[in-house]
């Protein structure tokens, strides 16, 4: 297969709860993955330690959204000493850059003094959020880019964060495994039809909206405008409410 990917086939992938990857950042074609076990995470589930609590509503790092995609892409895709292979590959990168354009795919970012050293990124769809690689440069900036993902998604009426495939990380914070008929349930209430970007103007109903985590705190406009980073502290507590 060409690694040239159609963001019109991704989603349509993403909706049946198929995923592309790749055997390495070299690899020329993509392969398309629907695992029998699949790790959900609960979005009133979510683990917040003390301490994570703390590095978040101190603010420990500028968490911003959609301003560095294409940068947390390529972290993510990175080689580095334990894994010295990725399945991000150019068509991958290239088609979910296309689908930021889109309106579909988003991104979450961790700076420290001007350098992003976290993130994830992933696919907004209907009520689902599909992630699809996080990445820490940093102590915990994996672990708060997820959590203000999770609090955005809450805020924006999703009612599914998929994380494929379940780690000893993702367990620590909430995700949970699933079998293959309890996930495509899931999908398909989370889902509803719509294959709408989140963020685009006049969104049906079926779609979470990516941005109401900013309006409520203040950091958006009607129009969609932000004006600036959700503090910490707004964070921490939502995500105690809902843990």
């Amino acid at each position: 297969m060409s690694d040239v990917l159609d963001p019109q086939l991704v989603l349509g992938a993403y909706s049946v709860g198929v995923f592309p990857m790749a055997d390495s950042r070299d690899a020329a074609s993509v392969y398309w993955v629907e695992p029998r076990r699949r790790a959900v995470l609960p979005l009133d589930g979510f683990q917040l330690s003390r301490s994570l609590r703390k590095t978040i509503a101190a603010d420990r790092f500028q968490v911003t959204v959609d301003t560095a995609f294409e940068r947390v892409v390529q972290l993510c895709a990175e080689s580095v000493e334990g894994r010295p292979e990725t399945w991000i590959n150019d068509g991958i990168e290239r088609v979910f850059q296309t689908l930021h354009a889109m309106g579909f795919a988003h991104s979450v970012e961790c700076w420290d003094g001007g350098k992003l050293v976290g993130g994830l990124y992933g696919l907004s769809l209907g009520r689902a959020f599909f992630g699809e690689s996080m990445v820490s440069r940093a102590t915990d900036a994996s672990k708060v880019a997820l959590a203000h993902l999770v609090a955005r998604l809450r805020a924006g009426g999703f009612t599914l964060l998929d994380c494929q495939f379940q780690t000893s990380h993702l367990a620590s914070l909430g995700a949970i495994e699933i079998d293959r008929a309890d996930y495509v349930a899931l999908l398909g209430a989370a889902l509803d039809g719509a294959l709408k970007p989140s963020s685009a103007a006049g969104a049906a109903s079926a779609a979470g909206d990516f941005r109401a985590l900013d309006r409520l705190a203040g950091k958006a406009s009607a129009g969609g405008a932000v004006s600036g980073p959700v503090a910490g502290k707004v964070i921490a507590q939502l995500l105690v409410q809902t843990s």
